[in-house]
């Protein structure tokens, strides 16, 4: 059988959560006696079938709760569908909580092997990067001290560093391009373009549409936890900015 082409694969994919989250026993108790369990759910995905093949460059908009973030965990396979099936294949790179994945009483070096050890990165594949890894971040200076003394921006830098320094099939980003300066921002998009070029795949959460028409030839539309829209990447978004009255 043919290997698929795609190097991630939804299949009628929903993800909900309790509305109420029951505290205690006591609580648990109390509700069960007075029949007030209160198991009303709220979708982060409803029904969602998408396939993305191997080397797209793929977008991901939305208003605020619409499930962007889950489904790029779902794809990371960080979440478990509640119902349907995810697929993704190959080595993934996930950048998606700011802060995931780093100890803050770590310094910046430690954190290198530490963050690397959670993406599945040998000891070694780190120590042969870690100058490079450096050297990209622009850390140098601070790259001994304790990460709880990195600005926000200084841990977006560190995290992408990390996250692209080996080579991957698979690149998530989520809002990790929002962070940081100009000139950090351009080497982001060239390392970004580095794996394109060389047949990786790559999705982007952004609210940021101008960095979506740039890096995304495809845009994913989600609202409320469903796709409304899926297609060229300057279609969708100017569909969802009519929409918007932007």
């Amino acid at each position: 059988m043919r290997m698929s082409d795609d190097a991630i694969e939804l299949h009628r994919v929903s993800v909900t959560y309790r509305m109420h989250r029951i505290r205690s026993l006591k609580e648990f108790t109390v509700r069960t006696v007075v029949r007030n369990r209160d198991d009303s759910r709220v979708y982060a995905l409803r029904d969602v079938s998408l396939r993305i093949a191997r080397g797209e460059s793929v977008g991901i908009i939305g208003d605020n709760g619409a499930g962007k973030s889950t489904l790029l965990r779902v794809a990371a396979g960080i979440i478990t569908p509640t119902a349907g099936m995810a697929v993704s294949r190959g080595t993934m790179a996930p950048l998606l909580e700011l802060g995931t994945g780093f100890e803050t009483e770590l310094s910046g070096r430690e954190n290198i092997f530490f963050n690397g050890a959670l993406l599945g990165r040998s000891h070694e594949q780190m120590e042969a990067h870690l100058e490079e890894i450096i050297a990209f971040s622009g850390l140098e200076r601070f790259i001994d001290t304790p990460l709880r003394t990195y600005s926000t921006g200084m841990v977006a830098r560190l995290a992408f560093s990390i996250a692209t320094a080996v080579d991957a099939d698979t690149i998530l980003l989520d809002e990790i391009l929002a962070v940081g300066d100009a000139s950090f921002r351009a080497r982001c998009d060239e390392r970004i373009q580095r794996f394109l070029t060389a047949g990786s795949t790559v999705l982007v959460v952004s609210h940021e549409l101008p960095v979506i028409r740039h890096l995304c030839a495809r845009t994913i539309w989600l609202s409320q936890g469903a796709i409304v829209g899926d297609g060229a990447s300057d279609e969708i978004i100017d569909r969802y900015e009519r929409e918007r009255g932007g």
